[in-house]
């Protein structure tokens, strides 16, 4: 099996309470193609068409271009969210470069399994990862640049991932055109100010 969890430098494993955030591994393909053949999942996420997930070997090449993220941007990670009390992967937090941008604009995003839904773990988790990543990336050395501006964009509908930016203190923009997707999204960011700023809201439990 071909393992590509430790081309992040981001330090993992990062453990909450609840959750222990991870690289996703070629065991997990089974659990990848059941979030991922959902169209229910993937119509939030990226322009259309969506296409459902079919079978293993491309849950098991998603896994291999989420754990090559750092090779596009060091800063850029995707990790599986395991539920800590039962072992299952609730599902994905990542940062990702933005489409078509140059220079590089970064964002932050999450999706979960229909079944680990309405349980906070979205946030938990997107909360500890910016938590880890402004801690890590901080500019010191050419191998931790700096983490700066991180924008949050979803469907004007995706009523969910809205609550979950407003939970985690996001600047909301409202809804506008967007820069790196067809059509209007509504946008949030932060900065690293912003996030590690002592008055900033924190996260609804």
């Amino acid at each position: 099996m071909s393992d590509l969890s430790t081309r992040t430098t981001l330090p993992l494993p990062i453990e909450t309470e609840r959750l222990v955030l991870r690289p996703y591994a070629y065991d997990d393909a089974a659990r990848v193609l059941d979030i991922h053949g959902r169209l229910d999942v993937i119509r939030w996420l990226g322009d259309p068409p969506f296409t459902p997930m079919a079978s293993l070997e491309e849950a098991r090449t998603w896994i291999d271009e989420l754990n090559a993220l750092p090779e596009t941007d060091l800063r850029c990670v995707g990790l599986a969210v395991e539920v800590r009390d039962t072992g299952a992967v609730a599902g994905t937090v990542m940062i990702t470069p933005c489409p078509n941008s140059d220079p590089l604009d970064l964002q932050v995003g999450w999706h979960l399994h229909p079944d680990a839904t309405g349980r906070g773990y979205a946030t938990e988790g997107a909360k500890a990862l910016l938590d880890a990543a402004y801690a890590h990336f901080d500019g010191s050395t050419p191998a931790r640049p700096l983490l700066g501006e991180v924008w949050c964009g979803m469907y004007p509908d995706n009523h969910g991932s809205a609550a979950v930016a407003t939970r985690l203190g996001l600047e909301d923009l409202g809804i506008r055109d967007d820069p790196w997707y067809d059509g209007d999204s509504h946008l949030f960011r932060t900065t690293r100010d912003h996030w590690t700023g002592a008055g900033r809201k924190r996260p609804v439990r």
